[in-house]
């Protein structure tokens, strides 16, 4: 499963899911840039932890998906410093519940700009510089919640589905380049998002996993690094679900 020679773009890769991306990724060889919204500092010395860590070249890009102006510059700084891009992990985005009538429209608005518009923007870039690499991985991460819904989660369900419908979509548009695209489904995963919740609820929802635990950071990354290498070379347009069992 070596990546060496490659280049990753993992977005919202400073903390969470992202992280455990870039560093399964970095482990492999590859060449890493990763993304933040803010905190030009912190997200270098990430960059700079990756890169002495795995010994590849790493970066550290602010990029807000509620930007559209800094998602094509983020690209041209990953061609000038890496050269090239092999795989894109579409990971960024924000999780902001709501009961319907209460839902208002900034949330409606920051949760499609930040989780549909801002992702098929990096899609579209990455596909313009995976195509100079003569094909690669796309990677949409999406939730459980983009499938099953949850009382509460309207919008970001609603934003998860749609990440859904992108991803097969391009799959069979891309896919005569041999770009492959493909979407990861967490289920529970034990992150900052989750941590907020309140004791009950969060013990109800992992007994409602079949294999009895909330998930891990690093057992989404190593689906994503599945999907990245060439194991998956005849893989596209599929939803995996990473989620112990939560939809079985």
């Amino acid at each position: 499963m070596s990546l060496a020679g490659r280049a990753a773009f993992v977005t919202g890769g400073s903390r969470g899911i992202g992280l455990a991306c870039a560093r399964a990724l970095a482990q492999r060889g590859a060449d890493i840039a990763i993304s933040g919204s803010a905190d030009p500092d912190g997200l270098q010395a990430k960059a700079a932890e990756l890169a002495d860590e795995f010994g590849v070249t790493a970066i550290g890009l602010v990029c807000d998906n509620a930007e559209p102006s800094q998602i094509p510059a983020a690209y041209k700084t990953i061609r000038s410093e890496l050269g090239r891009l092999d795989v894109l992990v579409n990971n960024a985005g924000i999780m902001e519940g709501a009961l319907i009538g209460m839902i208002g429209n900034d949330v409606l608005r920051r949760t499609m700009a930040i989780n549909v518009e801002g992702a098929i923007a990096h899609l579209q870039a990455a596909a313009k510089l995976l195509r100079r690499a003569k094909g690669g991985s796309i990677i949409n991460l999406t939730s459980i919640l983009g499938v099953e819904g949850r009382a509460g989660q309207t919008v970001y369900a609603a934003s998860k589905a749609a990440v859904i419908g992108a991803t097969k979509s391009a799959a069979k548009e891309l896919a005569g380049e041999q770009i492959r695209v493909n979407a990861v489904a967490p289920g529970f995963i034990s992150t900052d998002l989750t941590a907020a919740l309140d004791e009950a609820e969060r013990e109800a929802t992992v007994e409602a996993i079949a294999m009895g635990r909330a998930g891990t950071p690093e057992d989404v990354a190593d689906t994503v690094l599945y999907l990245a290498s060439d194991l998956s070379k005849y893989v596209t347009g599929q939803v995996i679900g990473v989620d112990g069992g939560m939809r079985a």
